[in-house]
């Protein structure tokens, strides 16, 4: 679906979320001209991205008419560049206001701990109180400027935010403070108290509090700046005229550029000559550079070894690899879990509500509290307004989000959306496609074994690859190397056939031949198989698959094939098993193969045999018996398996279509990630629920504590300023609790 991307600085908490996701919303409800208009907000990295057909400058009119000012982000390296000037600036602003509020607020508070007079009973406290009064407005407008105008901008657009709370607890204490100064003859001599303190303590916390997020804010999307990080800005580009420096867009498809030792791969391309090793570990994790030679393809991003090369560009700046890698880790970050919409849906209306409470409690103490009871109407009425407001509640779950998909991708992992993520946590059962997956993917032939003496058995093998050659099947790969080993020639067949799940049928230099398993050779109607049958226990015992060659309906030859277990597949399956998943192999090959390469890897359950129709079956039967299924496959192959699994993991493909489709694509080819993938999916979880847990509880405590429940017991109400500093604080515990996933311990 098209979508477009807009930045929001002034978004800040889960309100404003609420606010400019119900925009878009009400947009379809009311206009009817297009439904499938919807937005998501990160409200962690201040973006908004709206899919559907919608125009960029009506989308920021959208997002203006509920109070908040947006821009397009078009290219999203410019876009990070600026999010990250933004934020520097922003965090230097917040340390400066935090400064200043403290510096008048801290000697004020200070004043009256020690001692100090905060009545106002006679002219001069009149005299030196006003003049305290102004120097505090002109401090709130110092400091407190961006709050007042969210405020205000919410105001005409109708709705409420967090800067409304804010900007009406510290009106208020100053508002009821001047009044006292201007006209304390409208009080009660035991009322009279100034509370100019509060005001400037919680501007100069709040902003303390939102520079210091900041900070551990950035840290979260370091993912993302590390990926964007990865782009090249300039390649050399080979012309008539000689080598010339360029930027990335004008650069078109087609086009060869010069790949010089230790540079970045600018675009995605195929090498036209030369030969390198090229690391890629900053896309697959892998710490191994890969050897690359002419006809290998290279990607964006990537680093070339010692080698020079000249590549010829396949894909745009935006269509490469990367940029795919990019695009998805930003949609994931922005996503939701179905965890995360209640908290949406309550804070559209929790900052309402939170006023007419605090009014209701303020009206109680002023009709029925002890004396004096106005001055105590006000304090609970500005500590309420002041500790319920929702920014903790609001980043509880991004931040854990964006924290996540960013180490997963660190990892080599790219991660579809948040709801993948909280399903991952759930997962029970995983099944693991052997081919691949288990094992390299790269088999091996060990034997030919010649059942005809009287053949020849390099011209056997020239006929049997003449027709693998036009297999897609790993288990041709190995039989075609062993060709071209053999220096054996390759004709074109003059029929094929592949039958899916069972190996080809096809006609070399007039003789008909059937290559596959032991399926195959029963449905053509081979009848000397059994007579082999010790070879082939032989061979499956060893844990190799026994191709059958088959010409003009006889068995002439039996290709035993390997496929090497990867080196972490053992370690991998138990840390599966440790962590209390049931693992499951699932392969076409025989029960025999199977069970030898179980047995090495330790897997209890085997499904063999398994046509590639028949895989989506067993992950049906498995969920059928309450399993909540994880399927490992390669991402084509075992499509329909993935596609029906509650989660599909996408092993070592990379490729475009993995990309786009599954929950997980693991461009590492290690087993050990699928098992890390998962573990990092529970912690996840676990983190957002420590998050949201601790947001709810701050609140739900926050706001009795605040109207004074406590009172009769201990005689004390909550200070406005300790209210201020509570709801600061909470919002840096969410943050720095959802970076511990950057670091914790998976396996």
């Amino acid at each position: 679906m098209q979508s477009i991307t807009l930045y929001v600085p002034s978004m800040s908490c889960a309100s404003c979320v609420a606010k400019i996701e119900s925009a878009f919303t009400q947009t379809n409800n009311q206009t009817k001209l297009n439904a499938d208009i919807s937005a998501r907000v990160n409200l962690a990295d201040k973006q908004v991205q709206v899919f559907g057909e919608i125009a960029a400058d009506k989308a920021i009119a959208l997002v203006a008419a509920v109070g908040y000012q947006a821009e397009l982000l078009q290219d999203p390296r410019k876009g990070a560049q600026q999010k990250q000037r933004d934020e520097a600036k922003e965090y230097k602003v917040r340390i400066i206001q935090a400064a200043i509020g403290l510096g008048l607020g801290v000697p004020l508070m200070l004043w009256g701990l020690l001692g100090g007079e905060m009545m106002v009973n006679s002219p001069t406290q009149q005299l030196s109180w006003g003049i305290v009064g102004l120097v505090t407005l002109l401090v709130m407008a110092t400091t407190g400027r961006h709050f007042y105008q969210g405020m205000w901008r919410a105001i005409k657009a109708r709705s409420a935010n967090m800067d409304t709370l804010i900007a009406l607890g510290t009106s208020a204490a100053w508002v009821y403070s001047m009044l006292v100064v201007t006209a304390p003859q409208w009080f009660p001599a035991d009322t009279r108290h100034v509370y100019f303190e509060a005001s400037v303590m919680i501007l100069g916390l709040i902003n303390l509090g939102h520079a210091l997020e900041l900070r551990a804010r950035g840290k979260t999307s370091e993912a993302v700046q590390r990926l964007l990080g990865m782009q090249a800005n300039t390649a050399i580009r080979i012309t008539d005229a000689g080598d010339e420096e360029v930027e990335i867009n004008q650069i078109k498809l087609g086009d060869k550029l010069r790949l010089r030792p230790g540079a970045k791969v600018a675009l995605d391309g195929e090498i036209v000559s030369g030969q390198t090793l090229i690391n890629e570990s900053m896309l697959t994790g892998e710490p191994v550079p890969v050897h690359k030679a002419e006809g290998d393809s290279v990607n964006a991003g990537t680093v070339n070894g010692n080698g020079s090369l000249i590549y010829r560009v396949t894909a745009g700046e935006r269509d490469t690899k990367l940029a795919k890698i990019i695009e998805l880790v930003q949609q994931a970050q922005t996503s939701k879990m179905p965890i995360g919409r209640l908290t949406d849906k309550i804070s559209a209306y929790f900052v309402p509500a939170v006023i007419v409470i605090a009014l209701i409690c303020a009206i109680i103490w002023y009709l029925a509290g002890p004396a004096p009871a106005l001055s105590h109407a006000l304090v609970v009425l500005t500590s309420v307004l002041i500790i319920a407001c929702p920014c903790a509640l609001g980043l509880a779950t991004p931040m854990s989000i964006m924290a996540s998909v960013g180490r997963a991708a660190k990892m080599g992992v790219l991660v579809r959306n948040g709801e993948a993520l909280q399903t991952a946590s759930k997962v029970t059962t995983v099944v693991l496609d052997k081919t691949g997956t288990v094992t390299q993917g790269a088999p091996q032939v060990t034997e030919f074994i010649m059942l005809q003496p009287q053949m020849d058995e390099q011209s056997l093998l020239s006929d049997v690859a003449t027709l693998e050659q036009h297999s897609e099947h790993p288990l041709a790969s190995a039989i075609l190397t062993k060709a071209k080993q053999s220096n054996a020639t390759l004709l074109e067949p003059e029929l094929f056939t592949n039958l899916q799940g069972r190996g080809i049928t096809g006609k070399v230099k007039g003789a008909q031949y059937a290559i596959g398993n032991l399926s195959l050779m029963q449905h053509i109607g081979t009848d000397d198989v059994s007579a082999h049958q010790p070879q082939i226990s032989r061979l499956t015992s060893l844990g190799k698959t026994p191709v059958f060659v088959a010409k003009n309906q006889h068995l002439v030859a039996i290709i035993a094939i390997s496929d090497p277990i990867k080196e972490d597949a053992v370690a991998a399956i138990s840390a599966m098993k440790s962590s209390g998943l049931k693992v499951v192999l699932l392969t076409g090959d025989n029960q025999q193969t199977a069970n030898a390469v179980a047995d090495v890897v330790g897997i209890s359950t085997v499904f063999a045999n398994v046509l590639p129709e028949q895989k989506q079956q067993k992950v049906l039967e498995l969920q059928q018996k309450g399993e909540v299924v994880a399927m490992v496959g390669d991402g084509i192959n075992d499509a329909p398996a993935l596609m029906s699994a509650d989660i599909g993991l996408a092993m070592g493909s990379g490729t475009d279509i993995a990309i786009e489709s599954a929950d997980f694509t693991l461009l590492s080819a290690r087993l050990m990630v699928v098992a890390e993938t998962l573990m990092l999916a529970k912690a996840s979880m676990r983190n957002i629920k420590q998050n949201l847990f601790g947001a709810f509880i701050y609140n739900s405590l926050g706001i009795p504590l605040a109207a004074g429940v406590l009172f009769p017991f201990t005689g004390l109400l909550l200070s406005p300023v300790v209210a201020g500093a509570a709801m600061a604080l909470s919002s840096l515990t969410v943050v720095s609790n959802a970076n511990r996933l950057r670091k914790v311990k998976l396996v």
